[in-house]
């Protein structure tokens, strides 16, 4: 292979690019880590973008759907593995899931599979049962949501150590998740108005973290080719410091 190349009259040039730990934070979404021996960074290419696409894709249509306009689906489970290899454990956890949301919330829409609510109400209504069928759908599913709306604000919680983008993205998703949950409970209790307003609220949310999400995608694929201009996502690390940070001073003094 190197033959063929030189008689082409190629010439092959090996660059390796060091990447501060400022730089590196904006582009994986984790501190740069302290690796000893190989670093699988240099084998393999940053999966990060990809999962940012998959879920903003996803929910980008939702939240306009929820929301009374039109919409549709994403994927990130590959990345999420992806980056535990890398390890990164923040946004494995994070791809991972959401990806597993992505996949339960899908199947419950799916009339194919026996635990979707298309199957469920069928069923309901050759047993002369679909009212009370479809409301303990509804309060199973605000629960299921309100579980998605604790697991945010775990991640919110985390994001504050890394930059105000993130916080926005989980931010939106919390305050949705949580309004979603509502809306459910009221339409169980027949109260359709008030559910139908909460679902609408719950597109706001997530199509404000759609448009933070959009934005971050947009600075990683502006850092990832060193592009001429920076891209913004004020950085929370500094006004929020870290447990190791902080015993630096003590460790000074003694």
């Amino acid at each position: 292979m190197a033959s063929c190349i030189l008689l082409l009259g190629f010439h092959l040039e090996t660059t390796i690019a060091t990447l501060s730990p400022e730089i590196f934070e904006q582009v994986y979404l984790a501190p740069k880590p302290r690796l000893e021996g190989g670093d699988l960074r240099h084998t393999f290419g940053n999966s990060t973008p990809i999962a940012v696409v998959g879920l903003r894709i996803g929910l980008t249509p939702l939240s306009i759907e929820l929301m009374g306009w039109n919409g549709a689906g994403g994927q990130t489970a590959t990345v999420g593995i992806g980056e535990f290899i890398s390890g990164n454990p923040f946004p494995s956890v994070v791809f991972l899931s959401y990806c597993c949301h992505y996949l339960t919330f899908a199947s419950t829409y799916t009339p194919s599979l026996p635990q979707s609510l298309h199957s469920t109400q069928m069923l309901a209504r050759l047993q002369n049962r679909s009212s009370q069928v479809l409301v303990d759908a509804d309060s199973l599913l605000g629960f299921y949501l309100l579980i998605m709306s604790l697991l945010s604000l775990i991640f919110l919680t985390c994001s504050l150590r890394t930059n105000a983008v993130f916080a926005v993205v989980f931010g939106g998703a919390t305050i949705g998740f949580s309004s979603g949950a509502g809306a459910f409970w009221h339409l169980s209790y027949g109260n359709n108005l008030i559910g139908q307003r909460l679902l609408v609220a719950t597109g706001g949310c997530f199509f404000g973290s759609c448009m933070a999400g959009w934005y971050w995608l947009f600075e990683i694929m502006m850092t990832a080719v060193d592009m001429t201009f920076v891209v913004l996502v004020c950085d929370l690390s500094t006004l929020i410091k870290g447990m190791n940070d902080r015993k630096k001073p003590l460790a000074l003094t003694e």
